[in-house]
């Protein structure tokens, strides 16, 4: 599973053009779902994204997490994090998850997402959709579920 994740002052989402979702202060979340992908990545992935340390906390430049700041959260999907562009310039997008399980996946991330958040707006899985935001900062972070389960390199033991 990848996010990548804006901390804004707001963004929305429309389709057709007419709003389906929106948030204040908060984060925009662009969620992608791979093949493998499952409940545990859900859980994994919205864990580390609510207790990012980066917000504003009156001392540090980012020492402040969403529920520390009481941000709101729009979460669109978006099987595009997954775009393959190794070969040619043709993006391959064999590597996002089967729709029908990616679509359960999204709404159970949206669902957990609801249970932390007071205000979680969301866009329309599948659907042609338009978002505008206002970038805070800029801040962008970019997660991957397969990364934040490796050590990191220069904190690998030696091997003996």
């Amino acid at each position: 599973m990848r996010a990548v994740i804006q901390r804004v002052s707001n963004a929305n989402v429309t389709v057709d053009g007419r709003e389906i979702g929106s948030c204040g202060p908060g984060f925009l979340i662009f969620l992608g779902i791979g093949q493998g992908d499952g409940p545990q990545e859900v859980e994994k992935l919205w864990s580390k994204i609510f207790k990012l340390r980066i917000f504003p906390d009156g001392e540090k430049h980012t020492g402040a997490s969403l529920g520390d700041t009481d941000g709101e959260v729009l979460i669109v999907s978006q099987f595009t994090l997954y775009a393959d562009c190794r070969k040619g310039n043709r993006p391959s997008f064999s590597q996002a998850g089967d729709p029908e399980l990616s679509e359960q996946l999204y709404e159970l991330f949206v669902q957990r997402a609801r249970e932390d958040v007071r205000h979680v707006g969301c866009g329309s899985f599948g659907a042609d959709m338009q978002v505008s935001l206002v970038n805070d900062g800029p801040f962008t972070v970019l997660l991957d579920t397969d990364e934040l389960a490796r050590p990191r390199k220069d904190r690998e033991q030696p091997k003996a």
